[in-house]
Formats: structure tokens, C-alpha cells, sequence
């Protein structure tokens, strides 16, 4: 199994993944609100944890200075480079075809495979092999695209009319090939990520609402100041504190996940 060759080239060529989870306020939050979640979810360390699709390693990073034994795993090469010099045990590699032995972790986590398999078939092959290298009582937590978000998000940047055409294809098919903002990307609704971890035979899954509510708030400052100096009212308190004080009130109300443009699924292996 090859990486998609479109998707290689917009973490290769065009994208810094390395950066986005602390260069702008939307990326930060991801961060602290995985930060979070994973927080609630996992054995104290050191247990050991996959990291499947871990790009260049921001939280293999954090789960290292917390004491777990992680391995991380990637299809882009760039990204596998850069773990490594940070001193991850990081390896090039499918998501699909697993390179672990059967039940080597405490958990798994699945970022980019979610969101990058467009195909059913595909993430489903994926889910089969984290299920495969997790323990019995073990987590298998899984990262998505809500598919409302482009919807929302294009509306509140005010691109809507422009991207009109992508946007309508995310919302009846989960993807589209002419979508220039994520290279290869596939859309989750809440229902579908939820059918998909409990087709996998998984104990109690949930779905959190990982950025919830309160990331739009950031969406509407990058969007529209773009690092350019921010009035009062939105310096004043700072809008990472507000969106995640929003987003961890909205972990209360579990209608509130539709409102969150990325998505937490979990689960547990019995």
C-alpha cells in the first residue's frame, strides 16, 4: 500500500504540519483539547501508546514528556524525518498494514487516517488494525472532520459563495475532489464516525465534540485578521482561554458535538 500521491505532495510541498498545532489560535486549541480528552481516556503511563498517522510528532512529543512509551507511525516521509530527530521512534508506514504485533499497546490513536481515507473500505481496514494492535481493555481513539464544517466555516469567512460548489459535494459525499483547502480528505458526520467505531466491536464509544462550539471563535480571527494586530475586544481576554472554556462547558451537553468542527471517537477493546 503507497501513500496518495496528492496527499504527499500537500504535506511535502505546500503544507507545514509541523507548525500547525501552535502557530495560530484554531491549531492550538486541537492541541489542548486532545491534550484533554486523551487526558480522561489513558492508563497512566508508562503504558504504551500507537500513534497512527502522528505526522511529525506534536503529540507523540506530549506523551513522551508524560512518561508513555510511544511508537508513531506515518505515510509521509517529512514528517517521519522530523519525529525521528526529535528523538521519536517514528516509522514509515500504512495505517492499513500495520507493522506491530497483535495486542502491543495500551492505545491507539488515529489521527490523519480518518480524514484521509476516503474510501469506507479503507478506513475500515484501518480501524480492523489499530483494533489488532490494542490490548484487550485497551483505547482506540480516533480524530475527524465533521462534515458541517466546511459548510460553516467557508459561511463565517465569508467564502461560501466562492467554494459553493466544493462545499455541497463535502455535504452529500463526505468529500470532494476539487477541495484546495485538505488534500485527499474525507468528512465525517457524528453518526457515521459512530456507526463506524461500533461496527469495529468497540466498548462504550463516545463522541466528543473535540473543538466544540468554541472553535469557531478562532476560525473567525484567523480568518478574517490573518496575524494582523486584534482590537480590544478580542484580545482582552484572551480568545484561546474563551474557546476553550466554551468548548469544555459544550463536553456537558452531548447534543452540543454537532456544533464542533473536528470530532473525538472512542472506545474500548473488550
Amino acid at each position: 500500500m503507497t501513500i496518495h500521491e496528492e496527499l504527499e505532495a500537500h504535506y511535502s510541498e505546500r503544507y507545514d504540519e509541523a507548525g500547525r498545532l501552535g502557530s495560530t489560535i484554531k491549531g492550538r486549541l486541537e492541541l489542548a483539547r486532545v491534550q484533554d480528552l486523551l487526558g480522561r481516556y489513558l492508563p497512566p503511563p508508562p503504558a504504551t501508546v500507537a500513534d497512527i498517522g502522528g505526522g511529525p510528532g506534536v503529540h507523540s512529543r506530549w506523551l513522551r514528556s508524560l512518561g508513555y512509551d510511544v511508537e508513531l507511525l506515518d505515510p509521509v516521509p517529512r514528517h517521519v524525518a522530523h519525529a525521528a530527530r526529535a528523538g521519536i521512534d517514528a516509522t514509515l508506514g500504512d495505517a492499513r498494514e500495520l507493522p506491530w504485533e497483535d495486542e502491543e499497546f495500551d492505545a491507539v490513536l488515529l489521527a490523519g487516517p480518518m480524514y484521509h481515507l476516503p474510501d469506507a473500505r479503507d478506513r475500515r481496514q484501518a480501524l480492523r488494525e489499530a483494533l489488532r494492535v490494542t490490548k484487550y481493555g485497551g483505547f482506540v481513539a480516533t480524530i475527524a472532520i465533521n462534515r458541517s464544517a466546511n459548510l460553516i466555516g467557508s459561511t463565517l469567512a465569508n467564502e461560501l459563495i466562492k467554494r459553493r460548489s466544493v462545499v455541497t459535494e463535502i455535504l452529500r459525499d463526505g468529500h470532494s475532489p476539487d477541495n484546495e483547502r485538505l488534500a485527499h480528505a474525507n468528512y465525517h458526520t457524528v453518526a457515521q464516525l459512530r456507526a463506524e467505531l461500533c461496527h469495529l466491536g468497540l466498548r462504550g464509544v463516545t463522541i466528543h465534540g473535540l473543538t466544540g462550539p468554541g472553535g469557531w471563535l478562532p476560525v473567525v480571527i484567523d480568518a478574517h485578521y490573518n496575524g494582523l494586530p486584534l482590537p480590544d475586544t478580542l484580545r482582552n481576554p484572551d480568545p484561546l482561554t474563551t474557546a476553550l472554556e466554551c468548548s469544555r462547558l459544550a463536553d456537558n451537553y452531548p447534543e452540543l458535538v454537532q456544533t464542533s468542527a473536528l470530532l473525538f471517537g472512542i472506545g474500548q477493546r473488550d
